[in-house]
């Protein structure tokens, strides 16, 4: 307690001393500290950041919560000059500077120099320096903002501002506006020159952006520009582009109405010195030539191999090494058809991605008689690529351990431009447990190997063309893996297979479809479940000291007295006393051991929608919608009933002696970010997660359940500690079959490259449709959501541009595993709060 009050009162008196700390320590003597830029709009305060980042100058930073310019204070705390300083003093004093010099040698007293001088720089660009009153800027802002009414259609807008300067060297500046009642376009007339622009004009005018009885705005004329402009572009006219476009403005007297004249003239061409205008064309792409071997080693070299190919001619330098239908399907310009500009980038990003060939370079040149030929230039990646990576790590379970992962590429492996990759892993670790007889020096040991084919198109029996067309660049995947474990918990072999499809309806929208999806997982050493869950082993050792199985002195032995004392309660043959209580527990722990140690076998289909709204990595205004929806062993289940396969002794169909997983699973995820302007964001998440189980299963595979906590999830628990429900477990992982998940997030800056956020985390797992029955982990009605745990706390994080450094401070608001007279901030302290480190946002 004494320690705590201590820290309380070093946070005061250091928020005290900045508080008192002098700001205008390095303004002049003539000059302002600027302390408040106020925007006044039509005598109203205006708030919103998209019109007051219009101001030039602003005020410094200042912290959140203590209101305190820290940035400005630690830019005080500079010298200004601090080599002139240093000069003068041992010019002041040369003595000392001798003995300084005897004492640490001429060399290390110029380091000494120099150091000093480095970290004051080091003060100045990690603090802020005072933004002084500048006329100049104010008068410029007041343009600035000027224009900006003015473009959003408040033709009559005034703006002014007035400088208050105190005493103190502090001012405050105050900017106010009135804009006016605002403009709106009465018609749109057109006046184009040539009449295959006017022709094509006509047939979209309807999608016109300029409409009748709506407000002017500049960025309206300017994207109604771009659509005409794409659409001509998109439609035979090659020479078109915005220079020949003209808006005029003409606005009707006191009726607040604006008339817009749309003019574009006719095409300008130079012969010579002289210069004259006639009408655009329509050209078309008449000849397609794809050179294949376009590197500057064969620039000299000759073509030896022609060929044509629906049209497409096809040069190589030696045999061609590709087939031409591969080539051909990803070009979206074709002989003989209309020029379409958009066609350009869709080749380019096409041929990209069939990852055989670098970025394309595409060349249009014009023919005489109003036709076009387009020259496509590739040059291919080498065939063969080879990585290699290794790693020390160390975890829970290895004191050290190395790894090895040999990856080898193969380019256009069946001349389709084909993807074949071949990657493998070893590695070896010696175990911690070196009470165990079997630890030996690098006993842990896993051996994987990973088949990958990626096919830059849908690889399917039936024509698919007319559903997901190339333009939405489909392409396909076939792996297969296989990891095989010693002494890595139950020692799993694991094997996996999946054929997959990926398109892109537009640029927002991301599709998956595993058309199959194969998961077998074999436990190769479940004798050794008590020795991978010790907390639940440790339950049952208790139980069974309590209930005279074995005495206090005594450990269960496992597999073989672990097991067999389960038996015994579950049938009912233990001769000790044992309440209830602990009957239903080792039941739920015989349960759960069942279903951890049991083989898997998945046979999965699964489709997933994917749309983000982001328009970059910088956007911090979007939305991003998740849904994915997973179907399990309808397949085999209807092949068994079929075949007239006979269920084993549990009810369940088998396959290769292993029953399969049946189940329906349903996700839907939701991001919402507000940008709220001067580096501050406010970030939503939602999340909601089902599987249920039936026909072939009464639960869900480990690797198909939802967990809760974590750094990604509500960090105020630990992955896997959180829940089900009201449960109060001390199981090492806690999973169910149903997920609610609420997250909100403020973040905001705090000096440079240092951000700051707080937040809120809401959810829980529970158990529902299945076999556990446990009331306090199941979801029986809406009354549950009484159980949703909520999470608390802040974080920093550090952005190095590329990613972001992560720490986070979660504390347990609201805990659903205590009674519910006592749920609310019973463990609100650092003592029970948990800390999380990870890379880049959350969600």
């Amino acid at each position: 307690m004494k320690n705590t009050r201590s820290k309380v009162l070093l946070i005061i008196l250091t928020l005290g001393f900045l508080t008192a700390c002098n700001t205008v320590k390095r303004v002049a003597e003539d000059a302002h500290l600027l302390t408040e830029a106020t925007l006044i709009v039509n005598d109203k305060k205006e708030k919103k950041e998209a019109v007051r980042n219009l101001i030039y100058q602003k005020p410094n930073s200042k912290l959140p919560l203590i209101d305190t310019p820290l940035r400005l204070h630690i830019y005080n705390l500079a010298r200004p000059n601090i080599d002139s300083i240093i000069t003068a003093k041992f010019l002041k004093h040369p003595k000392r500077k001798n003995r300084w010099e005897r004492f640490l040698s001429t060399k290390q007293l110029n380091r000494y120099y120099q150091s000093r001088i480095n970290f004051n720089k080091w003060i100045k660009r990690t603090g802020e320096a005072p933004v002084i009153i500048n006329d100049t800027l104010n008068k410029k802002s007041i343009k600035r903002l000027e224009s900006y009414y003015w473009n959003n259609g408040w033709f009559d807008v005034a703006a002014n501002y007035i400088t208050k300067k105190n005493d103190n060297k502090r001012a405050q500046v105050t900017y106010t506006i009135e804009t006016g009642k605002p403009y709106y376009i009465d018609s749109l007339s057109t006046k184009i020159m040539s009449p295959v622009i006017d022709s094509l004009y006509e047939l979209t005018k309807d999608k016109s952006l300029i409409q009748p009885n709506t407000q002017y705005k500049t960025a309206t004329i300017l994207k109604e520009k771009d659509r005409v402009t794409e659409v001509m572009r998109n439609n035979g006219v090659f020479h078109f582009s915005q220079d020949y476009f003209y808006f005029e403005m003409d606005s009707i007297g006191k009726t607040k109405k604006v008339n817009v004249d749309l003019q574009i003239s006719n095409r300008e061409t130079t012969q010579g010195d002289s210069s004259s205008f006639k009408p655009f064309n329509i050209y078309k792409v008449k000849d397609v030539n794809i050179y294949t071997n376009s590197t500057f080693e064969n620039k000299n070299k000759t073509i030896t191999d022609t060929t044509t190919y629906n049209g497409f001619k096809i040069y190589s330098i030696d045999e061609l090494r590709y087939n031409p239908k591969t080539l051909t399907d990803a070009v979206f310009i074709t002989p003989n058809s209309v020029f379409k500009d958009k066609n350009r980038p869709y080749t380019s990003r096409i041929i990209s991605n069939l990852n055989t060939f670098k970025y394309p370079r595409i060349d249009y040149i014009e023919n005489p008689d109003t036709t076009l030929t387009a020259n496509i230039y590739l040059t291919p990646i080498k065939k063969f690529g080879l990585d290699l990576s290794g790693e020390v790590s160390q975890s829970n379970i290895q004191s050290v351990g190395f790894s090895f992962s040999p990856s080898l590429l193969f380019r256009n492996v069946f001349r389709g431009a084909e993807t074949l990759e071949i990657s493998g892993i070893a590695s070896i670790g010696a175990s911690k447990d070196g009470a165990n007889d079997r630890d030996k020096l690098f006993d842990i040991n896993e051996i994987g190997a990973d088949l990958r084919l990626r096919i830059p198109r849908l690889f399917s029996p039936f024509n698919t063309a007319k559903i997901i067309p190339k333009s939405m660049f489909p392409t396909t995947l076939l792996s297969l893996a296989f990891t095989s474990q010693t002494n890595v918990g139950l020692d799993k072999q694991t094997f996996t297979g999946r054929i997959n499809y990926k398109w892109f309806p537009n640029e927002k929208v991301t599709n998956r479809l595993d058309i199959f999806n194969i998961q077998f997982v074999k436990n190769l050493n479940i004798g050794n479940y008590f020795g991978v869950y010790k907390n639940t082993y440790n339950t049952l050792n208790d139980i069974a000291t309590s209930a005279g199985y074995i005495s206090e002195n005594n450990n269960l032995e496992y597999p073989n007295q672990t097991n067999a004392f389960i038996n015994d309660v579950v049938n009912g043959n233990l001769s000790g006393p044992i309440s209830n209580t602990d009957i239903l527990t080792v039941k739920a722990i015989n349960e759960r051991k069942n279903r951890l140690t049991e083989d898997n076998l998945i046979f999965a289909s699964n489709f997933s929608y994917v749309k983000d709204k982001r328009d970059n990595l910088f956007d911090n205004d979007f939305s991003i919608l998740r849904l994915r929806f997973e179907l399990a062993g309808n397949v085999l289940a209807n092949a068994s009933k079929i075949l007239g396969i006979k269920k084993n002794k549990n009810d369940r169909y088998e396959v290769f002696n292993v029953a399969f997983s049946q189940y329906i699973k349903s996700e839907i995820d939701y991001v919402k970010y507000w940008d709220l302007g001067n580096k501050n964001v406010l970030a939503m998440r939602s999340f909601l997660g089902i599987a249920i189980p039936y026909g072939n299963s009464s639960n869900i595979p480990f690797s198909k359940s939802f967990f809760a906590g974590g750094a990604n999830d509500n960090r105020a628990w630990s992955p896997y500690d959180l829940g089900p429900g009201s449960l109060q477990s001390t199981n090492e992982f806690n999973e169910a079959n149903l997920k609610v998940a609420y997250s909100i997030e403020q973040r905001f800056n705090i000096s440079g490259p240092v951000n700051g956020a707080l937040f809120i985390d809401a959810g829980n797992i529970w158990n529902v449709l299945d076999d556990v029955k446990d009331d306090r982990a199941t979801f029986n009605s809406f009354a549950s959501l009484k159980d949703i745990a909520i999470g608390s706390g802040f974080g920093l994080r550090y952005d190095f541009t590329f990613f972001i450094l992560r720490g986070d401070i979660g504390f347990k608001t609201y805990d659903p595993s205590y009674p519910e007279n006592n749920r609310w901030f019973t463990n609100y302290n650092f003592a029970n709060a948990v800390y999380n480190i990870g890379i880049n946002y959350p969600f």
